[in-house]
């Protein structure tokens, strides 16, 4: 049975804490922190397991940095979650086949999740004036799929008819480039990297010089792995754009919120902060321009778990702007042993 403090805070508004321009992102991160630790089983324990409670909560108090990382393993381990399973408004899985042990995300709050969703993508672009065409083979036969989800969302703020999902397999009608045009909209299209790379080959497609083509990783083919400065060519090229065009979206099941990179570096939307992890002792952040995990804090994530441990290899410049290098070389993390139940 949880305390006073600990009923006081399940019933705050999160939206109006997360969301708030009144409250400082270390204020926010702290609250969110104290009620998961509160009532998230799994990483009350991952985090008991590496300190006593009261000196974790005195360590955060002075720098959001201690904050334990769950590894975004645990997703696929155990049920993340501050509520019963019973009560998740929406249910995400991440990409792979029937046999694959795949994370799984349950969301109580879809609201919140729209509000980031939108809020976010805003944060980078003109939505209301924007056509939102998906491409994302590979995805479309997962009904558990975040990026569909998001896609979708991001279709259904369109008034105009012209925001869809594309066909798969089949050439991009240029009528219907010429519509985006006479309406006086601007293009944007989301799709993974093999999946754009192979719309390219179906057909010549020259879309107007305002577009802005997303791809959102998948950097393995089924032909070989490209780079992303490699992929940005062949995008750039293959579609008319100069390279500026060219965008990136770095996101998950496991993750709300998603960090956009309008040139070589990904930016991130005001509730949350990527930092880059020693993979060796995930407590400490390293330095600008030196590679590791990359750790990320979401507080949209507050009915699940907001501070993660991806196993993606990252480097951040001086700025906190960061650039996705892979994913690192699978290991057991510390403190995983932890998160499974023992009956």
């Amino acid at each position: 049975m949880c305390d006073s403090s600990s009923a006081n805070i399940v019933m705050k508004n999160w939206s109006d804490i997360i969301f708030s321009e009144g409250l400082s992102f270390r204020e926010k991160v702290k609250q969110v922190f104290e009620y998961q630790l509160q009532n998230n089983s799994v990483y009350d324990r991952f985090c008991v397991a590496l300190n006593t409670k009261s000196e974790i909560l005195k360590q955060v108090q002075d720098d959001i940095s201690a904050i334990p990382l769950l590894p975004i393993k645990a997703f696929k381990d155990v049920l993340v979650t501050t509520h019963s399973e019973d009560n998740s408004e929406l249910v995400f899985k991440s990409s792979g086949t029937s046999d694959m042990q795949r994370s799984i995300h349950r969301v109580y709050n879809a609201r919140l999740y729209e509000q980031s969703l939108l809020k976010g993508f805003r944060h980078f672009y003109n939505l209301d004036n924007a056509v939102i065409w998906g491409y994302t083979p590979g995805y479309s036969d997962n009904p558990h799929s975040s990026l569909i989800y998001m896609i979708q969302k991001l279709i259904d703020q369109d008034n105009s008819g012209l925001s869809r999902f594309l066909p798969l397999g089949e050439p991009v009608n240029p009528n219907a480039i010429k519509e985006v045009n006479r309406q006086g909209k601007q293009l944007i299209l989301f799709g993974a990297a093999f999946g754009l790379l192979d719309l390219l080959e179906i057909d010549d497609i020259s879309l107007p010089s305002n577009s802005i083509v997303i791809e959102t990783g998948g950097m393995k083919t089924h032909r070989r792995e490209v780079s992303r400065s490699e992929l940005h060519r062949k995008l750039s090229k293959g579609f008319g754009l100069d390279g500026s065009r060219i965008h990136s979206e770095y996101g998950m099941a496991e993750l709300l919120s998603q960090a956009y990179a309008t040139g070589k570096w990904f930016s991130t939307v005001p509730w949350m902060q990527v930092t880059i992890r020693d993979p060796e002792n995930p407590d400490e952040t390293l330095p600008p321009y030196k590679e590791g995990l990359i750790g990320v804090i979401d507080l949209a994530n507050v009915h699940s778990c907001s501070f993660l441990l991806t196993g993606d290899k990252g480097v951040m410049d001086k700025k906190g702007r960061f650039q996705v290098l892979g994913r690192w070389n699978p290991k057991d993390l510390r403190g995983c042993n932890f998160l499974i139940d023992e009956d």
